[in-house]
């Protein structure tokens, strides 16, 4: 019997199973951590100690050791330095997404640091409404310069399709974007001073340690944010020119020392808790969470702006890696400490595997049949999660199969 499911959905029910049978084909054994729920394969790259916790628990620890006062000295100085002393240029720039976390960044650099910064937004093109209703709150209440870029429509529908194609992401195009516009501004406008918000790969998977105070380089840019891809890897698919690829274009090193160029985090210098970031977010400035329920996960502040985010992008991470977004959205709150981990582990089993109800409008916008995003979509799924079982289906080890 060779059951088709949905790309990625586990489904019950198969012959044998019906019948008592144990299934002859079994998923790889996954190492999850015992602290979180992070599986050994995830997309954000970590490793585990003697007790089985993951490196990012372990590094989401440092910060209960962290001297933050004097952190907040080092961050008060570098600005002071950065300053414009004449008021012909920015005193730096902001990448936003209009989202919480952008709130945040802007709250603390305009209200709290006295800061002129210039706000860089790369648009994605399908925007919700409620970000749409964000991104002119934040317009208003804090009253900076901002720049709002959006590539043409029809090279971003063709990214879309290339990035499921060559790179199992549909939203690579977006990746490219932030990784890249901002830096242009800043170039262009000669401001030396880039403010991004969490190291990801550190704050998530602990790739790094509070104590190496790493910054945002172009080697990060490329082999961890892009994924080793960059703008060339679009030119000549679906005849995008390099001309229509401009905006992402990371400048010449030239470019970078004459405005000596320099990117910082500020997780380094006050740690990163995102339910607090939401709550203040929420009260000050009247920042809008998400007014119903998304797909798949539980969380309504997070990634408000594109319509895709939450949905057809995240599922395809899920069916790369087996797992999705609720997964980090878990992870935080274990490690905040407002979730148990049972009680993110039932999180993970009500959400992870749920098919997105926005995947026919995704394949309407990008004019793709929904046969090929299957037959595309399975060829992405990462071996060391994923088999099909004899009976047709796609089945991995799941992390409540452990409890």
């Amino acid at each position: 019997m060779n059951t088709r499911t949905e790309p990625g959905q586990l489904t019950k029910g198969a012959e044998g199973d019906a019948q008592g049978m144990e299934p002859r084909i079994r998923p790889p054994r996954m190492q999850y951590c015992t602290r979180c729920v992070y599986p050994a394969a995830a997309a954000t790259p970590l490793t585990f100690d003697e007790n089985g916790v993951c490196s990012g628990c372990r590094t989401h620890e440092e910060q209960k050791e962290v001297d933050w006062a004097r952190r907040e000295k080092m961050f008060r100085e570098l600005l002071d330095e950065h300053r414009s002393p004449d008021g012909k240029r920015y005193d730096c720039v902001i990448p936003v997404s209009g989202g919480k976390d952008s709130f945040y960044q802007i709250h603390l650099l305009k209200v709290v640091y006295g800061m002129n910064p210039l706000l860089v937004t790369y648009n994605e093109n399908n925007e919700t409404e409620v970000g749409k209703r964000n991104i002119q709150r934040m317009k208003e209440v804090f009253g900076c310069d901002y720049i709002n870029f959006t590539p043409s429509i029809e090279v971003l529908k063709k990214m879309n399709r290339i990035g499921l194609r060559k790179m199992g992401d549909p939203d690579m195009h977006a990746h490219l974007g932030i990784n890249s516009v901002p830096i242009q501004m800043a170039v262009l406008y000669q401001v030396p001073l880039i403010i991004w918000g969490e190291h990801g790969f550190m704050n998530l998977g602990g790739m790094h340690s509070y104590k190496d105070m790493v910054e945002y380089t172009a080697r990060y840019r490329k082999e961890h944010n892009l994924r080793g891809y960059d703008w060339y890897d679009f030119v000549e698919e679906e005849g995008i020119t390099e001309q229509e690829m401009l905006w992402g274009k990371y400048p010449d090193d030239e470019d970078i020392e004459r405005v000596d160029v320099r990117g910082i985090f500020i997780s380094n210098y006050f740690g990163w808790n995102q339910n607090e970031h939401a709550e203040l977010m929420v009260e000050t400035y009247g920042f809008e969470i998400n007014p119903g329920q998304f797909d798949r996960t539980y969380k309504r502040d997070s990634n408000l702006n594109n319509i895709h985010d939450n949905g057809v992008h995240d599922y395809m991470k899920w069916v790369k890696f087996g797992y999705g977004r609720v997964v980090d959205h878990v992870c935080r709150d274990i490690r905040s400490g407002t979730m148990s981990r049972d009680e993110g582990i039932d999180m993970v089993r009500r959400f992870d595997h749920v098919v997105p109800g926005d995947i026919t409008r995704w394949l309407d916008y990008v004019e793709m049949a929904r046969t090929e995003f299957e037959e595309t979509a399975d060829g992405w799924r990462d071996p060391r999660v994923w088999v099909r079982n004899e009976y047709g289906q796609w089945v991995k080890d799941n992390i409540w199969d452990h409890n």
